[in-house]
């Protein structure tokens, strides 16, 4: 068997051992019916690529895994996924389940690892997550990439992440690291459109973690002893993006989360609001820092849907 049909069984196998667990005894039986369905044709209808280097910084190499239709009818649209953890933990095979429904939709799913901290402070991971955008768009032709209809979307820092990658402009340079071989000037930044955010109790302000009241270690740790902490905490902050340029963002956060303050989410949707920016805040009530029950669960890919159509996604 080969590397990738291999990845593609045990992509599958996955995805199968988490539906076996869904559901209670009584309705086990219809579900496992519905759902061996739709594994099986996911198995027929997607490929995996796997651990695709799409940029190198501190002799590290950031890889991304890449779940494509087989056989599109033409471009794809494109689903840029990046897991949480904080900025200093967290793997992107964590989140493979999280790109289910999308594949569901017939989307292409490009999840993205970082630099943690144990590699490089702030703002190593929003420079590498907007290599990846900028990897997506050099790469749409071979993978039948719909630039027009890419969508990124996180959970934790992955949300922060997410914002940052569709918000911050070419003006800000972050973008510069992903350039090279050009040495005579400033770099050229292609620009990369991204369609919409799906933020998932992401940070919308670093250095309100950094310090006061709502420190909290992992932001203390990204930013370490940076002798300019302060101006790099703005520089990473989704906050200070918000214009009336930036895309659509729908924001799912719990208004009991003790790990990220829904403070955040009520600033970002009423900025976004200010600004004029289509947006959209789903607040679970009582919920806290993702674990949401299936009822919550599914309710909130209903509000995903529903906000994808609006946006013509």
């Amino acid at each position: 068997m080969g590397k990738q049909q291999c990845c593609k069984w045990k992509f599958v196998a996955t995805m199968a051992l988490a539906a076996m667990l869904v559901g209670s005894a009584g309705t086990v039986q219809a579900q496992l019916s519905d759902t061996t369905a739709f594994l099986a044709d996911v198995a027929n209808q997607y490929r995996v690529v796997p651990n695709v280097v799409y940029h190198v910084a501190n002799n590290h190499e950031n890889k991304l895994d890449l779940y494509l239709p087989t056989d599109p009818d033409g471009p794809t649209p494109v689903l840029m996924m990046i897991h949480g953890g904080g900025w200093v933990a967290g793997t992107k095979e964590s989140q493979l389940l999280r790109a289910l429904p999308y594949l569901e939709m017939g989307w292409a799913v490009v999840n993205v690892s970082y630099r943690l901290v144990q590699v490089s402070r702030a703002p190593a991971a929003v420079e590498d997550c907007l290599c990846a955008l900028q990897w997506i768009a050099r790469n749409a032709d071979r993978y039948h990439f719909d630039l027009s209809r890419i969508v990124t979307t996180g959970n934790s820092a992955g949300g922060h992440l997410a914002l940052t990658s569709g918000m911050t402009p070419a003006s800000s340079g972050l973008g510069w690291e992903c350039t090279s071989g050009n040495f005579s000037g400033p770099p050229t930044i292609p620009s990369v459109e991204v369609a919409a955010i799906i933020n998932w109790y992401g940070i919308t302000d670093v250095a309100d973690l950094a310090t006061g009241p709502n420190t909290k270690g992992y932001a203390v740790q990204w930013l370490g002893s940076l002798p300019n902490r302060a101006e790099v905490a703005s520089v990473v902050s989704p906050l200070t993006y918000v214009d009336s340029e930036v895309p659509p963002v729908l924001t799912i956060h719990g208004d009991a989360d003790q790990i990220v303050p829904y403070d955040h989410a009520l600033r970002l949707h009423a900025a976004l609001d200010e600004a004029g920016v289509a947006n959209q805040l789903h607040t679970v009530p009582g919920g806290g820092h993702g674990g949401f029950n299936r009822a919550e669960t599914l309710t909130i890919y209903e509000v995903i849907q529903g906000f994808l159509r609006e946006q013509g996604l």
